[in-house]
């Protein structure tokens, strides 16, 4: 006979968040962070998650009001854009990846870079206020931090969470030790990911797990 298994889908959540609060240490997050934090963790299925990440410059406040406004989310993925899950959306916000458009390839040729950063050429006009959401492309990040440093419209919050063995940890540092003030989201190190952004996009959407 098979093993049995917990079915019931509320249950399951409850138990998994049970068992990240008892293993993770969440201490030295405020509630909002923590909440936002254990759905990283269950996205990844990693408790020593918990030790990479880091909210600055009141992250979880900065967002939500953004969300409520009915901020865009911009995403450098489309893994990242349909893991939005767009039913917790508070304000039927949009949620915009620009890899698709056929203007990126020319502008990746012309930049010399990869189409990720390529595609974030084209979120100018909808950057100010807005909430960036980047889990796949460390140069995607490195391009937009070149993008503010250039005077480009600040969003209202950046979740920099790019995964990887080359640029990745760089890319983040790079963010969280920026001038700029944007409020962000960063994991350290390699550790990042399309579910966990999109974990925490929706974490922020809507308080409470």
């Amino acid at each position: 006979m098979r093993e049995a298994y917990l079915r019931d889908a509320t249950a399951i959540y409850q138990r998994s968040f049970a068992v990240i609060r008892a293993e993770a240490d969440l201490s030295r997050f405020s509630h909002e962070e923590a909440e936002v934090a254990t759905r990283m963790i269950h996205a990844c299925g990693m408790v020593e998650a918990a030790e990479h990440i880091v909210f600055g410059n009141g992250l979880v406040g900065a967002a939500r009001d953004a969300l409520a406004r009915g901020a865009p989310i911009l995403c450098d993925s489309e893994m990242v854009a349909h893991g939005v899950t767009r039913a917790r959306l508070p304000a039927n916000n949009e949620v915009v990846c620009a890899l698709r458009d056929p203007r990126v390839p020319g502008l990746a040729q012309k930049l010399a870079t990869t189409r990720s950063a390529a595609a974030v050429e084209l979120w100018h006009e909808r950057l100010k206020g807005s909430v960036v959401a980047i889990g796949n492309a460390p140069t995607a990040l490195f391009h937009l931090l070149e993008l503010l440093d250039a005077g480009a419209p600040s969003p209202a919050a950046i979740l920099g969470i790019p995964v990887g063995f080359v640029g990745a940890a760089e890319s983040k540092e790079a963010l969280a030790a920026g001038s700029h003030g944007v409020p962000f989201l960063i994991v350290r190190g390699r550790m990042g990911g399309s579910a966990m952004t999109a974990a925490a996009i929706n974490a922020l959407a809507r308080s409470g797990l």
